[in-house]
C-alpha cells in the first residue's frame, strides 16, 4: 500500500522546520564549547513521531531556510540529515525513543561529522578539516539536543499531547 501524506503529519513537519530554524541562534555554553541543540532535538521529536522520511525532510528544509537567513553553514545539511535518518530507523526498527537518540548521535555527532570533514570542507568549502574536532563539535551538540528532544517527548506522552 503506498504511503499518503496526512495533512496532520505536514504541519506537524512544518512545525517542526520552524522551532528547528527560530531556536537555531540559541546555545548553551559547555566548557569552551557552545551547544547548539535545536536542530538535534528537532530531529529526534520528528524521527519519532513521524518516521525518518519526514525528519529527513525537516532537517533538509531546515538546512535550507538556515542558510538562506545566514543562520547556518553547509555543515547542517549532513549533520542534520544523517541524524534523523538514524534516529527514524532506529526509531523504527525497535519503538525505543532511546533507539531514536542514539541512532541522532552516532548518526550526527560521528557520521554527520566524517560526512563534513570528507565531503562537505574539501569540496563545498575548499578547506580541510580535523576530523576529531568536528566529532567532538557535533557531538557536544547533538548529545544536548537529543536529551532535550528526548525529555520533550516524554512531556508530551505524559500530557497525552502525543501517543505513539
Amino acid at each position: 500500500m503506498a504511503y499518503q501524506m496526512k495533512t496532520r503529519d505536514v504541519a506537524r513537519a512544518v512545525i517542526l522546520v520552524a522551532i528547528a530554524v527560530a531556536l537555531s541562534p540559541f546555545f548553551i555554553p559547555v566548557g569552551i564549547a557552545k551547544c547548539f541543540p535545536a536542530q538535534h532535538m528537532v530531529n529526534v521529536i520528528g524521527a519519532v513521531m513521524l518516521g525518518p522520511w519526514y525528519a529527513v525532510a525537516i532537517a533538509f528544509a531546515a538546512a535550507v531556510i538556515r542558510n538562506i537567513l545566514g543562520l547556518g553553514t553547509l555543515l547542517a545539511f549532513p549533520g542534520g540529515m544523517i541524524g534523523a535518518l538514524l534516529a527514524g530507523l532506529a526509531y523504527r526498527y525497535t519503538k525505543r525513543t532511546l533507539a531514536a537518540g542514539l541512532g541522532e548521535v552516532i548518526g550526527t555527532g560521528i557520521l554527520g561529522a566524517l560526512a563534513s570533514v570528507w565531503i562537505i570542507g574539501p569540496i563545498f568549502l575548499g578547506r580541510e578539516m580535523a576530523a576529531g574536532t568536528m566529532v567532538i563539535a557535533f557531538s557536544v551538540s547533538t548529545i544536548g539536543g537529543t536529551i532535550i528532544g528526548l525529555v520533550a517527548l516524554h512531556l508530551l506522552k505524559k500530557t497525552k499531547i502525543w501517543q505513539p
